[in-house]
């Protein structure tokens, strides 16, 4: 691969003609059109979404004279050139420069470009960039996209992907569940964590449509002129999720819902009953992990694991540890009761504190209580026999 080095360019030059899509969060062409800034195996534009701090941080080193960094465009033609690395800098002083954002001056106050004293307006616009520029076959650059050292925020998984695997399908994915202006945002984002600019809910879609082989499903669907296989299957997961559980909880966001709909879609479930049952679980100060809640109900309410049911404190089993073998000594029987009863060597055998397990007399799961009253102390071998039982 062939690189150039250019000093000569100025934020003046890269401004000239520069667009930003506001609608996708996209800054698009500068160089008076000659270059394009977001190809569409790059990310969103991320540095606004942080309150401002990182775009304005790039305004600030232009007026110190600091340098902002390597710049690496991609010489497509004579005439056109992307932005292979440093998108996310270019878009913020296009952005600056073009009114979209206000820096702090040094008495607090917001300023505009078009507010700033003509002196700092030159300072921003004459700052030289410094510019490799890359000639090279796909494979070559997209190689060196995935391992040059990312100025700013790193790319994420997806961001990569969407790199190596460029072509059609990746930029009708994106315009579908990168656009932050899509209406079905809201609802996604009640099961799935992240946004649409990191392209979370695209990587999402993709994870669950390939059963997590990612990579391998966007190869092999790179030249699709569409992505209705992805969306399909993406709104299935969300309209089953949505059926089923009619309450919507913030326990919901980031759970397995492509495996939990493989394994349970096929299931008929009463929402009414699901909705009862979920308002119960919420309700019961035993549960640790009220994200189990969801596959636990699926499942049919078997498995308590999922719950991560308190377990008694330590006061309780050394007051019940005490109890039951004061009673036991009196009566020359195992303080195991499952041992008294039993016709081995253990039967009146007097178990330390450390030998044995507390233990919910009713299960939980059947309505006992974590509390003392429901305690008993079993050896550990009679307890891990018990089960749920």
């Amino acid at each position: 691969m062939k690189t150039t080095l250019k000093t000569n360019i100025t934020v003046k030059d890269i401004c000239d003609g520069f667009v930003y899509n506001e609608l996708e969060g996209k800054g698009l062409f500068g160089l008076s059109g000659k270059l394009t800034i977001q190809p569409e195996y790059q990310r969103n534009y991320i540095y606004a979404s942080d309150g401002g701090k990182k775009e304005v941080a790039v305004i600030e080193s232009l007026l110190k004279g600091y340098p902002i960094g390597l710049l690496y465009f991609v010489k497509v033609n004579n005439d056109k050139l992307e932005v292979l690395d440093g998108q996310q800098r270019i878009t913020s002083f296009g952005r600056f420069v073009t009114d979209k954002f206000a820096t702090k001056d040094e008495n607090g106050m917001e300023q505009y470009f078009s507010g700033l004293a003509v002196n700092k307006q030159r300072t921003i616009l004459k700052s030289t960039l410094t510019i490799y520029e890359c000639e090279g076959t796909e494979s070559e650059i997209k190689e060196w996209f995935k391992t040059i050292n990312i100025a700013g925020v790193p790319l994420n998984e997806q961001e990569l992907l969407n790199a190596v695997y460029s072509g059609p399908f990746v930029t009708l994915g994106k315009e579908e569940f990168s656009n932050s202006q899509n209406s079905n945002i809201q609802k996604w984002s009640a099961y799935v964590k992240g946004t649409a600019n990191r392209q979370e809910f695209w990587h999402r879609a993709l994870d669950w449509a390939s059963k997590g082989e990612i990579g391998d499903y966007m190869s092999r669907h790179r030249k699709d002129k569409n992505i209705n296989e992805v969306k399909t299957y993406f709104n299935s997961v969300i309209d089953w999720a949505s059926s089923v559980f009619t309450d919507v909880e913030s326990e919901m966001c980031g759970l397995e819902w492509g495996r939990l709909y493989e394994e349970y879609h096929k299931q008929s479930y009463n929402p009414a009953k699901i909705s009862a049952k979920l308002h119960e679980l919420y309700s019961d100060p035993y549960i640790k992990n009220r994200k189990g809640i969801f596959e636990y109900i699926l499942g049919g309410s078997i498995d308590t694991k999922l719950l991560n049911v308190r377990v008694f404190d330590d006061a309780t089993k050394k007051s019940v540890y005490a109890a039951q073998t004061k009673t036991a000594k009196t009566k020359g029987i195992s303080n195991c009761s499952h041992c008294a009863i039993g016709h081995d060597a253990n039967k009146e055998k007097i178990w330390n504190a450390t030998d044995m397990d507390a233990d919910h007399v009713t299960a939980w799961s059947k309505g006992g209580a974590t509390a003392a009253k429901n305690c008993e102390m079993l050896c550990k071998t009679h307890n891990r026999a018990k089960g749920n039982r």
